[in-house]
């Protein structure tokens, strides 16, 4: 890392031009700056030396910054923060603090989170740019690696070491059949075993939940196909004889479809935690423990939905 620039500059005066930037005026922000009006040009002086440009003009409106100068503020309203919040180590701010967010997320995890996310977080968050990317079975590598911020996961896909899971809310199942089958609204175990069934691969090609419960009592369904998404499931059901095991949260939120049924899964289908997983690393960072503690409050909303 070079830093030859660096050590030679002054970054108090970096704090000056951003308080002057914001003034256009030199008394306030001597004011503000608690400096006499002497200093906070000289300071400027400096500055103008440091980056060999101008970086504002008086004009009959006021000073105006340079190309130069909205550059270096543009600059400065990102970086000030962060360095601020790297020195006291405390708090983030999301009205006033620009953030990135990268989040991994399975289809029906987006699609029962991020709605939460848009109508309670982002009118909060100004300055904050969530991307939420789909979960694949490298999810969980590329939050060691710090491509990824957050991996949402049901918590029976476990993360290696040393990663840390906190559940956000908890799910059941529910059996997605046409409308016009003749099922019970609740199955039993033999019936549900007896059904072929559309499978939501997450991870090496199985449904983790409910399928490796199952293979635990030593069951295993009978798959007439994989897709990737839930929803894909979901519009596979009408017109068959197929039955799709999904989220109950996700079906929920959902338009009514008139051409499926919902049935009961067998009480052995047991529902899922749906967990978010972060490195260590982060633990003490404090836009990631607001990130951590946003998600945290979008769960309970979910849960109470």
């Amino acid at each position: 890392m070079r830093l030859t620039q660096l050590r030679q500059a002054d970054l108090n005066l970096l704090v000056v031009f951003a308080v002057f930037a914001e003034e256009r005026n030199v008394s306030r922000a001597a004011d503000r700056l608690l400096l006499s009006q002497p200093a906070v040009s000289r300071a400027l002086q400096r500055l103008r030396d440091m980056f060999h440009d101008n970086l504002f003009v008086r004009t009959a409106a006021g000073y105006e910054l340079t190309p130069q100068g909205q550059r270096l503020l543009q600059e400065l309203e990102v970086m000030l923060p962060k360095l601020d919040r790297l020195l006291s180590g405390s708090s983030f701010d999301p009205a006033v603090e620009q953030a990135n967010f990268r989040l991994a997320v399975t289809d029906n995890g987006a699609a029962i989170l991020v709605p939460v996310l848009c109508r309670e977080v982002l009118p909060i968050a100004k300055k904050v740019h969530f991307d939420f990317v789909a979960w694949h079975r490298g999810s969980f590598d590329e939050v060691v690696h710090g491509s990824v911020d957050l991996a949402f996961s049901a918590s029976s896909v476990e993360a290696p070491p040393p990663l840390q899971s906190q559940t956000i809310y908890d799910e059941q199942f529910v059996c997605v059949v046409d409308a016009k089958s003749r099922l019970p609204k609740s199955l039993t175990l033999a019936q549900y075993m007896k059904l072929e069934h559309i499978s939501i691969s997450i991870l090496g090609g199985i449904q983790v939940s409910p399928d490796r419960a199952l293979a635990t009592m030593g069951h295993k369904r009978q798959i007439a196909i994989h897709v990737p998404y839930h929803e894909a499931a979901i519009r596979c059901v009408p017109g068959t004889k197929l039955v799709g095991t999904v989220p109950r949260k996700f079906v929920s939120g959902m338009i009514r479809n008139p051409a499926i049924r919902i049935l009961n899964p067998p009480p052995e289908i047991a529902g899922f935690r749906y967990a978010m997983t972060w490195h260590p690393r982060l633990n003490t960072d404090a836009a990631h423990s607001w990130l951590r503690a946003t998600m945290r409050h979008i769960g309970e909303v979910v849960a109470r939905s």
